[in-house]
């Protein structure tokens, strides 16, 4: 099977010409499919993909990570170069009113930018689900991610809004892509945000399959506490992987320490950006 992954939107970029925005977008060409997984923040995708020469009018499926802007905010822009209808598979609570509120800061909204009649305008046909979805026989997303390590845990600074009141967000809606490749899992993070571990794991046990080659995308160690780093690095390392492309919310101190300790197998996953598998 030919695997092509190609991010179109990231925090940073491999070239120039193309455009840097905060969030994340990556396109994937396998088994006969062509799947983007997150929009980016605005115009970004679009944009890089016109650039980039690459066509996205026969995107079949869009999957949404989880609900926050940075990787859905782009979906109204990228709806407008979709031929026809497109179904996009997302967790229900992609639609929560979510915020963000840093210490002695003023809460921030930071969910989907646009209402959802706006993008079935455009041709969107959401198919939300707490359940796995099986795109092909080698290709699935998470579903639900449950939490199974002792130090990875929800980012407390993120909140849904609930009549009125603030709440922890659990993040229910966090997925990722997963693809079955001859060499092993290749699996793919929006923001990691149920942890990057945990997100393996769950992977793992739903396609019953142990070896893990690649992950790619925002592992969402940016505020990782040494201890975390540590046993994530371990745990990757006991694993391993091949192939470490980092993205978006990893952060520049966690990247270094991962370049550090995966040396050739580490990269960063910026925009512009093709592996081919």
């Amino acid at each position: 099977m030919s695997i092509q992954i190609t991010t179109l939107s990231e925090n940073t970029v491999s070239d120039e010409g193309i455009v840097a925005e905060w969030g994340l977008s990556i396109l994937v060409k396998a088994d006969d499919h062509k799947i983007l997984f997150d929009t980016g923040l605005s115009f970004s995708a679009a944009y890089n993909a016109h650039i980039l020469g690459i066509e996205l009018s026969q995107v079949e499926k869009i999957i949404l990570s989880h609900g926050h802007s940075d990787h859905t905010g782009g979906l109204l822009h990228i709806l407008k170069m979709v031929k026809g209808e497109v179904e996009v598979i997302a967790h229900p609570d992609i639609w929560a009113t979510k915020y963000s509120r840093y210490p002695g800061e003023k809460e921030e909204y930071a969910g989907v930018p646009f209402p959802k009649e706006a993008a079935e305008t455009l041709g969107a046909f959401f198919n939300l689900t707490r359940e796995p979805v099986w795109i092909s026989e080698n290709i699935v997303t998470s579903g639900e991610i449950p939490m199974t390590t002792e130090y990875e845990m929800i980012d407390p600074v993120l909140y849904v809004k609930e009549k009125g009141e603030l709440k922890p967000d659990p993040l229910w809606d966090d997925q990722a892509l997963i693809i079955k490749s001859e060499k092993g899992l290749i699996i793919l993070l929006g923001c990691g945000h149920r942890g990057i571990i945990n997100t393996i794991r769950h992977a793992q046990k739903l396609t019953g399959q142990e070896s893990v080659y690649a992950v790619m995308g925002g592992t969402h160690l940016i505020g990782a506490s040494p201890q975390q780093l540590n046993s994530t690095i371990a745990e990757l390392l006991s694993l391993g992987i091949q192939r470490l492309g980092v993205s978006h919310c990893t952060g520049l101190p966690a990247s270094a320490i991962l370049a550090q300790r995966f040396g050739e197998a580490f990269f960063c996953n910026n925009a512009g950006t093709c592996v081919n598998f």
